[in-house]
């Protein structure tokens, strides 16, 4: 593996690299409030690509925003494109997880002709939320935002403990939380507490309706894999169907585990990854 520092507008962006230069690329985003070691699990099951997995602003060891900017969704557009830009890649393919899956649906309709392929796992779009409640969402986000500056960032007392409290706090198996964690976290005074910007937990002030997602999806051309966790976050929506029904080249795979299936149970997503990736 090999650590990447890419220049994008706003930040710097940080990034492992494994496999040969040679090889496919693939351009990896993580979900909220990972890091591009979510990746190292399945990395070791796909020899045969050039895997780039971002830090995505504000998370891991990238930059995080200047000071009066926000994390909105589609602020992380521009920056994944300008990563690809100093990698050198024109047309590659993106891998996304969970809002990474977000990330990459959205850039392979904006931008067709840079994507080659396109593999979700356990997201498929972005999350959506009815017009009527945009006030209110608006409400939401600017008040947590004024509230930031009174908040402390835990401090934990090593690495374990930090990888411990995710796994509390969201289930994720410990050996996968203690993965995030020694990328993900620092050490301050007192202890270790997480690189992300506290920012990240602001909530996004704007969400697209279903129908302007479905619109997006809708547009990608790219042959596109939806990998759905069988215990994920989206096996019982009732619009991840008419959303599939939007993309006309895709496969979707059912497999075992929970919404990180691929750092949990990494081998058989790998294995349909493969199979995907091994199409011209």
């Amino acid at each position: 593996m090999h650590e990447l520092i890419l220049r994008t507008p706003a930040v710097q962006v940080a990034a492992c690299r494994w496999g040969d230069t040679s090889a496919r690329p693939v351009l990896a985003l993580h979900g909220w409030l990972d890091n591009a070691a979510s990746f190292q699990p399945l990395a070791a099951f796909l020899p045969d690509l050039q895997l780039v997995a971002l830090d995505l602003p504000g998370h891991g060891r990238s930059g995080h925003y200047p000071a009066g900017m926000r994390y909105h969704f589609i602020d992380y557009l521009p920056a994944v494109l300008a990563a690809a830009d100093d990698l050198g890649w024109e047309r590659f393919s993106l891998l996304g997880h969970s809002l990474g899956a977000g990330i990459a649906s959205f850039i392979a309709a904006a931008m067709p002709e840079r994507i080659e392929r396109l593999a979700l796992i356990d997201g498929l779009g972005p999350a959506a939320e009815p017009e009527q409640d945009g006030p209110a969402r608006l409400r939401k986000s600017l008040m947590a935002q004024r509230r930031l500056a009174n908040k402390r960032v835990p401090v934990y007392a090593n690495i374990q403990a930090a990888a411990r409290a995710r796994h509390e706090a969201t289930g994720l198996q410990l050996t996968a939380a203690e993965l995030l964690a020694r990328r993900g976290c620092k050490a301050v005074d007192g202890g270790f507490s997480w690189r992300s910007d506290p920012r990240l937990m602001v909530p996004s002030p704007a969400y697209s309706s279903e129908a302007q997602v479905r619109a997006m999806l809708g547009a990608i051309q790219a042959p596109s894999l939806f990998v759905r966790a069988l215990d994920g976050l989206l096996i019982k929506r009732p619009h991840v169907t008419a959303r599939c029904d939007c993309i006309e080249q895709l496969q979707v795979v059912d497999l075992p585990g929970g919404h990180h299936l691929h750092m949990e149970n990494p081998q058989p997503v790998a294995e349909v990854l493969q199979d995907f990736f091994a199409f011209p």
